[in-house]
């Protein structure tokens, strides 16, 4: 591949990269504003269109009105509630299918005229299918909320946010390593600190930990209780941190356990990122203090946000920042163990 095709390949694939990363924030607000049951069925090729006149929303409203959520929750909105919370729904469903016409026809152009390295092309059929599975697993998890309980399954939006994640980290990967080959081009070779780049991916490793644990506090809407900080309700250790029995279920289903363990993640994540900023920008103080830089400020404002989206009760606009402050916190890092490292021989 040579430098202009390149250049147009990591254009397009930071495209891709950035309409996720909206994905990703769009689909925070779907959750925090409940708006992700109410459509009620999955049409993958025809539902590109939303209701069109007052008739067919009133159709698409007493279809929502069939289901639990309505019944047991929403029973008190009116059709202009419904519209919104659709519509939001409807925006998110929407920007998949653009997402991957904006990956699958440039790919397909890009294949055919033989712009793309040999080893970057099963990495794009990767994403390419890991993308088209995203949406049924979103149709999974939608589905586990149109029961008797109007709530979606933590394992599955877990599951959802983490495939989302995957492929966002994946393209993210596949960017910086084409940047990589034309930044190294332009300087000598530089050998690479096996220690400090085996300790980011600890470091990689502990921040996808703490977003998995995001999605079991969303799930299970831990962020709505024990809202003190650094404290928990005033304790250190709350009660019922372990009620739930058996006790492997506290990890997954009791809100206390799993705000608990968000919060202890929380700390290690910041111990963790801080000795790794210093020591990534010690291998190469010249080529790396930006992004060691980059990654101690991604730091303190994701912790800035999450202590705040807590203590003020997961108001929307928060709660999506924080989503979004999780993947540039990822962003930095995994910007930082891609590229290569120089020992000073100070």
């Amino acid at each position: 591949m040579n430098n202009n095709s390149r250049r147009i390949v990591v254009t397009w694939l930071c495209v891709c990269s950035a309409m996720v990363f909206a994905m990703v924030m769009l689909g925070g607000a779907v959750r925090l504003t409940g708006s992700g049951l109410s459509m009620v069925d999955w049409k993958p090729l025809m539902g590109i269109l939303p209701p069109i006149g007052e008739q067919a929303w009133q159709f698409a409203f007493d279809q929502y009105k069939q289901f639990p959520e309505y019944q047991l929750v929403n029973y008190q909105i009116g059709l202009d509630r419904f519209k919104f919370i659709y519509l939001m729904e409807y925006a998110h469903r929407v920007l998949g299918r653009v997402i991957g016409i904006v990956f699958f026809i440039p790919f397909i152009y890009f294949l055919v005229s033989q712009k793309l390295d040999k080893q970057l092309v099963p990495r794009l059929w990767f994403l390419f299918v890991l993308g088209a599975l995203q949406g049924g697993v979103g149709w999974y998890m939608v589905k586990s909320g149109l029961v008797d309980n109007p709530a979606v399954s933590q394992y599955r939006l877990t599951l959802h946010l983490m495939v989302a994640v995957l492929i966002y980290a994946y393209l993210v990967r596949c960017i910086v390593g084409l940047v990589s080959l034309s930044w190294a081009d332009s300087v000598s070779t530089l050998p690479t600190s096996n220690i400090t780049q085996a300790g980011g991916y600890i470091v990689l490793g502990s921040v996808l930990l703490m977003i998995i644990s995001g999605g079991f506090m969303a799930g299970t809407h831990a962020g709505f209780i024990l809202n003190t900080f650094p404290t928990m309700g005033g304790v250190w250790i709350p009660d019922h941190l372990l009620a739930i029995q058996p006790g492997w279920r506290n990890f997954f289903e009791n809100a206390v356990t799993i705000q608990f363990i968000h919060r202890s993640l929380a700390l290690v994540v910041f111990i963790l990122v801080s000795v790794f900023a210093v020591q990534f920008y010690r291998s190469n103080k010249a080529h790396n203090f930006k992004i060691a830089l980059f990654l101690i400020l991604a730091l303190l404002v994701q912790l800035t946000l999450g202590v705040s989206t807590l203590v003020f009760r997961v108001p929307v606009a928060l709660g999506v920042a924080h989503q979004g402050g999780a993947l540039v916190l990822l962003t930095a890092l995994l910007i930082a163990t891609s590229r290569p490292f120089k020992i000073d021989a100070k």
